[in-house]
Formats: structure tokens, C-alpha cells, sequence
């Protein structure tokens, strides 16, 4: 009976959730990722925080079409839309990864109204990184 009494008074307490205002941001940071299965378009504001994404996959396609130019060009034109909705006006370009789909993400950026101010290659190099896999035998 005790228990039931304390259980009883923490649950009002519990304050409503309030969502998040969106913010207007006029420029931003285009982050394309594009791997050989898959590309992946984040849309962030200059500090970082992730303002839009899109992918491929999250489009609808499956498989090995998810790292087709096509599938990267749509995948960055619905980002570059939901960050316009936001007043986004420019941005800067990261470009990561061996993918098909760089070029074509790009350019559909580009086409939907951006302004693209700095483009950026980030695809990580190794200096003589890790100790490849032994030679395959068949």
C-alpha cells in the first residue's frame, strides 16, 4: 500500500515533453559519405549538429542499387530540401569515401539552390597504416 502511494506521486510530476524549436540556418556543412554499397548525405549547421540527412536506403532502395549515382543524387536532393525548409542558403562540402555516388551528390547539391561556397575531400589516407591480409591462395 506504501508503495503503490509513492509510485502515485512521482508520475504527475513528470513534465511534459517540449520539442525542439527549429532553428534558422542561412549556411552549413554538406557531409557526403559515399561507400561502395551505400551513401549517406548529413546536412549540419557550422558547429556540427546535424540539421538534415538523407540515404540511399532511406529512400527505398535495396541492394546493390543503393550505391548507384542515382540513388546518391536523390538521396542529397532530399536532404538539400528539408535543409532549405530551414532557410539554408549555403553550404560547404565534405566529401568522404570511394563511392559511386560523390560526383553525382554533389552536383544534385548544386541543382537544388545551393550555393556551394568550399569543397572538401576527407576520405581518410593511411600512412602505411595496418599490416595487409595475407596473399590470397586459390
Amino acid at each position: 500500500m506504501a508503495n503503490e502511494a509513492k509510485t502515485a506521486e512521482k508520475t504527475p510530476a513528470a513534465a511534459p515533453k517540449r520539442r525542439k524549436a527549429k532553428r534558422a540556418v542561412s549556411e552549413g556543412v554538406a557531409h557526403i559519405y559515399s561507400t561502395f554499397n551505400n551513401t549517406i548525405v548529413s546536412i549540419t549547421d557550422p558547429v556540427g549538429n546535424v540539421v538534415a540527412w538523407s540515404s540511399a536506403g532511406s529512400i527505398g532502395f535495396k541492394g546493390s542499387r543503393k550505391g548507384t549515382p542515382f540513388a546518391a543524387q536523390l538521396a542529397a536532393e532530399n536532404a538539400a530540401k528539408k535543409a532549405m525548409d530551414l532557410g539554408m542558403r549555403s553550404v560547404q562540402v565534405h566529401v568522404k569515401g570511394p563511392g559511386a555516388g560523390r560526383e553525382s551528390a554533389l552536383r544534385s547539391l548544386q541543382s537544388a539552390g545551393f550555393n556551394v561556397t568550399v569543397i572538401r575531400d576527407v576520405t581518410p589516407i593511411p600512412h602505411n597504416g595496418c599490416r595487409p591480409p595475407k596473399r590470397r591462395r586459390v
